[in-house]
């Protein structure tokens, strides 16, 4: 059985990664201007925008607004690179008190229903 962080860096990170890119790429930024920003290759930006990495998992409307709101002020240019990690994680923990963590975690390791895991585990 994988720990409930493993599920959140291949599947939560990278989804979240995706819907950033492409917000900033319908806010009028270029791959390149989101890779710098996002501290990732110009390629890695493509596949999340093709949908080719990050597109495991479709979140609430609460969550798009919240990356909705970062991408605006990354974009902007009123929010420091440095606060993005930040940001991200407050994203990741609200994704998992909203139990997809623990939803995931039961579709692709098999889980009994009862178990709670994810919701008692500490990783941000």
């Amino acid at each position: 059985m994988r720990p409930p962080c493993e599920i959140v860096v291949w599947y939560v990170i990278p989804t979240i990664r995706s819907e950033l890119a492409k917000e900033l790429l319908s806010l009028g930024m270029k791959q390149k201007e989101i890779s710098k920003i996002l501290d990732i290759t110009q390629p890695a930006v493509s596949q999340y925008i093709s949908d080719k990495r990050g597109h495991g998992i479709k979140f609430n409307e609460k969550t798009q607004d919240l990356i909705r709101d970062l991408a605006q002020e990354l974009a902007a240019g009123t929010l420091n690179q440095r606060d993005l990690i930040p940001r991200t994680c407050d994203i990741c923990r609200k994704v998992k008190a909203e139990e997809i963590l623990c939803q995931l975690h039961k579709e692709k390791d098999n889980i009994p229903l009862d178990c709670h895991a994810c919701m008692g585990s500490q990783c941000d």
